[in-house]
């Protein structure tokens, strides 16, 4: 015993003080995409033909990319001629609707709302849920399974995950949901007790991601389930991951908007 309490006193304090402050991200961290369509030239298309998931459109405004199918590689940003797209250090990607996933060069991106009156008093300080892996390459599940070590600590913001449906008030999913597991899903989401919440992580969760065109998968959560959080990322880094969930539980308090957001006793969490 002495010598696991050396240990830790030789250790020190090692959890993330986050949301007081953010964990440093490596500089190879790919964020939110930010674009500038002034500098497009009229009807080029390189970065849409770059892209293996078919993310990039283009509008009246330029060309947008939807989240939900970036796999935030740096085809896009390699293959402009004019720089007009270029990642950022911006974590924050959870939204509560698959339409606010989509970016473009106007329109500001919606961050996740809080839930909604009893819901959000429901679960807003104990939250249990069970993850399913539902075909995947298994990298989201890494990351999701990285908020439960000693560093980032998710048990301290009322955050669970527990082995069985029976326990839960929620699904986390991972993976594009094959054929296969299609039926395993649906029986896991029948055993948990209303109300209760799906959140879905990771671009094969929400659109497919790289498998979208395979006739094994069907595309997402949202095929089979009622999504109520959208984490983008292939596989979103674990901060993306708690900064969805602990919006979801208005732990962190916004107004949808980008920007300065504040947090739980007054702090402030800048990009």
């Amino acid at each position: 015993m002495i010598h696991i309490l050396l240990s830790r006193w030789r250790q020190g304090y090692r959890t993330f003080p986050y949301p007081k402050a953010l964990p440093a991200l490596p500089e190879r961290f790919r964020g939110r995409p930010h674009i500038q369509a002034d500098r497009c030239p009229d009807d080029c298309r390189v970065c849409a033909d770059a892209c293996a998931t078919e993310a990039i459109t283009f509008g009246a405004a330029g060309p947008r990319i939807d989240l939900g199918r970036c796999l935030f590689c740096p085809d896009c940003v390699e293959a402009c001629p004019e720089g007009a797209i270029e990642y950022t250090g911006e974590h924050r990607l959870a939204t509560r609707t698959r339409e606010d996933l989509v970016v473009d060069a106007k329109e500001e991106y919606r961050l996740a709302a809080a839930l909604d009156g009893e819901m959000k008093r429901l679960f807003g300080r104990s939250l249990k849920l069970r993850v399913i892996s539902a075909g995947g390459c298994n990298g989201c599940e890494v990351d999701v399974n990285v908020l439960g070590t000693l560093a980032w600590d998710l048990g301290r913001f009322g955050i669970q995950y527990v082995a069985s449906p029976r326990h839960a008030d929620g699904l986390l999913i991972c993976g594009p949901i094959t054929r296969n597991m299609e039926l395993a899903v649906r029986k896991t989401y029948d055993a948990v007790a209303h109300p209760k919440l799906v959140i879905a992580v990771g671009a094969c969760a929400i659109a497919g991601g790289p498998y979208y065109r395979q006739e094994e998968q069907l595309g997402g959560a949202a095929s089979v389930l009622p999504v109520d959080l959208f984490i983008p990322g292939c596989p979103p880094h674990p901060l993306t991951i708690l900064d969805g969930l602990l919006r979801l539980l208005g732990r962190i308090r916004t107004d949808g908007r980008v920007g300065a957001t504040p947090l739980d006793g007054g702090e402030t969490s800048q990009k």
